[in-house]
């Protein structure tokens, strides 16, 4: 008996120090995560602020050796290429996602979720060079549209998949409890189901945005480059990523001060959209939760 218990209580101090053990290499995990994005997030700042003023984000560029200038022409094409790409992308992510989750049990939809994973693994240069092939060569020119397309291509598995894995998280029991009131199943699903999943989904957009955003080879070969602003979507138009690469390569430093502005410029714009679909979201959940 005295042994029985001798090792019942070496069992019990082995798991002891072994989930001591687990929960310090999990927070040494959690802490690293943060650490990069600290790290970057400080680097950005440190570098990026010295530059920002008004002119900065309004102007054009200028050439080597010029002082002043700014990334107006930039920011401004990659609000319109991800703009046109979230009205391309989204209806269509959301429609497939919304298939995949719904009628799993259709062939088309196994054969048609497993498409989309193996697009959202393809290199963004090939989707580029794709675009480059059917857009650019057939019209002749670099352009914010075919640099729109890419982009979309790129958004719609990420939208797609979130989308799926946001309304299977909806109980089962909602669906049912709709469609025994005889509720149509599509009503059901954007009633119901779309809006019971909307935050996950919202979410997944957004995902998809920030990867468009920050998105390079794909408009090196299918929008171009300009120092203009944009007088038409089949004209060549500037970007942030675009500008960040080319700037970052330069043997200028006035170039590298203008790259980390850019790229402090592209993460604010993300990290508002974020804080303000949450807040969004959170005053939501408080008026729901005040009229219960």
């Amino acid at each position: 008996m005295v042994r029985r218990t001798n090792d019942s209580i070496s069992v019990s101090t082995s798991r002891i120090l072994m989930d001591k053990l687990m929960s310090i290499l999990v927070y040494a995990a959690v802490g690293l995560a943060s650490a990069a994005l600290i790290l970057i997030l400080a680097e950005t700042l440190i570098q990026g602020l010295p530059i920002l003023k008004l002119s900065f984000l309004l102007d054009a560029p200028v050439p080597v050796g010029f002082s002043g200038g700014g990334i107006g022409p930039d920011i401004e094409g990659t609000l319109i290429m991800v703009g046109i790409a979230s009205l391309i992308s989204v209806p269509i992510g959301v429609g497939a996602g919304i298939f995949f989750s719904e009628w799993p049990e259709s062939k088309l939809s196994s054969l048609s979720s497993f498409s989309n994973d193996v697009l959202a693994e393809f290199p963004s240069m090939v989707i580029g060079i794709f675009v480059y092939t059917i857009i650019v060569l057939t019209t002749g020119r670099f352009s914010a549209f075919a640099g729109s397309v890419a982009l979309s291509i790129i958004m719609i598995p990420v939208v797609a998949r979130t989308t799926e894995e946001s309304l299977k998280i909806v109980p089962k029991t909602l669906r049912e409890a709709s469609m025994a009131l005889g509720v149509s199943r599509w009503k059901t699903v954007v009633r119901v189901v779309m809006s019971t999943g909307k935050r996950g989904l919202i979410t997944g957009i957004l995902l998809a945005l920030a990867r468009a955003a920050g998105e390079t080879a794909p408009l090196i070969l299918t929008a171009g480059y300009s120092t203009a602003f944009l007088n038409g979507l089949f004209n060549q138009t500037g970007s942030l990523p675009y500008l960040i690469y080319y700037y970052a390569i330069s043997p200028y430093s006035s170039w590298h001060a203008i790259a980390w502005g850019a790229a402090l410029i592209l993460i604010a714009i993300m990290f508002v959209m974020n804080v303000s679909v949450k807040l969004a979201f959170a005053s939501k959940f408080e008026e729901t939760r005040a009229e219960i």
